[in-house]
């Protein structure tokens, strides 16, 4: 079983930066791909970034585009989520998410593992 554990979330005001980090953990990891996903109160869990874990293939959300950067260490089996020039509306909890096989990627059903979230606030 896999298990996945991020870091990172806290407290910061709008233009900072914060940086995610999932690590994980269980049998050999390989995943197809890695992803984070977001949810903030009252809304539904929303797509925010994927990498592919052999290629590092990237893709984000629109309203993230040029602000956050996924990457990965294979060695380490981890995924980062860097984030720069935070917004009050990125106020969410994060989730970082593992799928087995290649999939649509946006979709949160598709994925087999999760974290258990953590919670990043934005401030105005």
């Amino acid at each position: 079983q896999v298990q996945l554990v991020e870091s990172g979330g806290g407290l910061v005001q709008a233009g900072g930066s914060l940086r995610l980090s999932c690590a994980a953990s269980g049998r050999t990891f390989s995943p197809y791909t890695m992803a984070w996903f977001r949810q903030a109160p009252g809304k539904d869990r929303e797509f925010v970034a994927r990498i592919t874990w052999s290629a590092g293939y990237t893709a984000y959300a629109n309203s993230v585009r040029g602000r956050f950067t996924i990457s990965r260490d294979n060695a380490k089996s981890t995924v980062s989520l860097q984030m720069n020039d935070l917004k009050p509306e990125d106020t969410a909890v994060y989730y970082c998410a593992a799928a087995n096989s290649q999939t649509v990627f946006t979709a949160q059903g598709n994925y087999d593992y999760w974290g258990q979230g953590t919670q990043v606030t934005v401030s105005s």
